[in-house]
């Protein structure tokens, strides 16, 4: 993926997508407007498969709208001056909506309510960055990482009746997604759960060389790890060989779902007797309603019924319910076997 700013015009196959869709009255969708509008998706940091895959989906999207005119995106690379500078770049060249993935949090909150004030229709998603509804920005739509949590504690307690000692993994130190879900967590599990790593979580990053060695040294450091939780699938298995090495078998996992995940499951469960794996759908989805609503507030369509999304599970290698873990040999690790995206459409996002 190009990691500097673009414009994305809708032209060629788009335009015809749009044309197509225009010529169909019936199949405008309501959050579509009449009005038209230009809209942007900034992320924080767009460089992994997951948010390539998100930001192709926010696309796809847009492109169900004809009143959207030109749609741009621009990477903030993990740099928070690089992200506040994006924000105010676009506001400044008067783009009418954008939705933004404020990795870096409250940080970029200034620039999100310097653009909602100048007239932007400003809508943060799924990372938490402070500030209130028509205060700082139009709508925030968040993720349901709470009910996540909630989930991956039921199928530890399903599978682990007697208690359980557990490491879990998340993001940067403080972020909104590994508190959630530590939340939910802690709604269902009780004190014969331990937590191995610091308090709240151990931090990755989301970065997978780090989430090789925070597991080296855990494994190094237990003798017993029942249970690895986290949020971010791909990133563990690097680092998961690590209990073959020592003798031990790879033990239960909770994380979101990915092929690369499903495909290393299928390789390793027969010499790994503890290895049972629940996934959620990887959440991809997060980008296509915060898109539709941006593109409702800024057309002046009907908004989405709702403004959080939720993640169902997806795979459950226990009881099959409601999918057996999938795989699939014929496509890279980084696609998302549960996005609306094709595997196709995927594919070019990753690639480009």
């Amino acid at each position: 993926m190009t990691l500097t700013s673009r414009k994305i015009a809708f032209a060629a196959t788009a335009a015809l997508s749009l044309a197509a869709t225009a010529a169909f009255a019936e199949d405008i969708p309501s959050w579509c407007g009449p009005d038209n509008a230009t809209l942007a998706l900034l992320d924080g940091s767009g460089g992994n498969s997951w948010r390539q895959i998100t930001s192709a989906s926010a696309r796809e999207e847009a492109e169900k709208c004809s009143s959207i005119t030109d749609f741009f995106y621009a990477d903030g690379q993990g740099d928070t001056q690089k992200s506040i500078s994006d924000i105010k770049s676009f506001a400044a060249r008067g783009v009418d909506a954008m939705v933004v993935f404020g990795d870096a949090g409250p940080a970029v909150l200034p620039a999100l309510t310097a653009a909602h004030r100048a007239g932007v229709t400003v809508v943060p998603y799924r990372q938490q960055v402070g500030g209130e509804e028509g205060v700082n920005y139009a709508k925030f739509v968040s993720a349901s990482f709470v009910s996540d949590g909630v989930n991956f504690g039921n199928f530890i307690k399903r599978e682990f009746p007697d208690g359980a000692k557990m490491l879990f993994l998340s993001g940067p130190a403080g972020n909104s997604v590994g508190l959630e879900m530590l939340e939910g967590l802690n709604s269902v599990l009780d004190e014969r759960y331990e937590y191995l790593n610091p308090a709240p979580f151990h931090v990755t990053n989301w970065d997978p060389a780090l989430t090789q060695q925070v597991l080296t040294a855990e494994i190094a450091k237990h003798p017993q790890i029942d249970v690895i939780i986290s949020d971010y699938g791909a990133s563990l298995i690097g680092g998961l060989p690590a209990f073959e090495r020592n003798g031990r078998s790879i033990p239960a996992i909770t994380t979101e779902s990915v092929n690369l995940l499903g495909c290393f499951w299928h390789d390793k469960q027969a010499n790994n007797p503890d290895f049972k794996l629940l996934t959620r759908g990887g959440g991809n989805e997060n980008g296509r309603l915060a898109a539709q609503w941006a593109i409702a507030l800024a057309t002046g369509g009907t908004p989405p019924e709702t403004s959080v999304y939720t993640s169902e599970i997806f795979e459950d290698s226990v009881t099959g319910e409601p999918s057996e873990v999938q795989c699939r040999r014929d496509l890279p690790g980084e696609i998302y076997l549960s996005a609306k995206l094709s595997p196709e459409k995927q594919l070019e996002a990753i690639n480009q």
